[in-house]
């Protein structure tokens, strides 16, 4: 299988900010851990897929309020029972970098158990080929 790029953006409201006005990391790691398994949950099913780890995540720049970001994901490493995405979130038109970084997910069946999902990934791209062979490292 090849590897697809999935985008999905969000406003930054009031809500969603810390005591210094920018964006939680909490609420940024919430939207970080969806859009790994939103990659992730579309090349199997949500029910079968848990997120168990995530690797490296580290903000650059404060959000403001009013800001609008643009979370990048995609599937560059498949193991028997896992998936590992990799997730970029940008400032939105400028494509300013936020934060990176990957995700490890198991398929499970309905005990919860790891289960074969019988996928392969297939990186064509250099940039594809380089987040394949740091998710291999981690």
């Amino acid at each position: 299988m090849e590897v697809k790029t999935v985008s999905m953006c969000r406003l930054v409201k009031g809500g969603d900010l810390n005591h210094h006005g920018t964006l939680f990391a909490g609420r940024g790691a919430e939207w970080f851990v969806e859009a790994g398994f939103i990659a992730a949950a579309s090349l199997t099913s949500p029910e079968s897929t848990v997120c168990v780890k995530i690797h490296g995540m580290v903000f650059t720049k404060p959000v403001r309020k009013g800001s609008l970001i643009r979370c990048e994901s995609k599937v560059v490493l498949a193991g028997r029972t896992s998936l590992v995405a990799y997730v970029k979130i940008v400032l939105h038109p400028s494509e300013e970098f936020i934060v990176d970084g990957f995700l490890t997910f198991i398929n499970v069946d309905h005990q919860g158990k790891p289960t074969p999902h019988g996928i392969s990934m297939e990186a064509v791209s250099p940039e594809d080929i380089e987040l394949q062979a740091k998710a291999k490292s981690l």
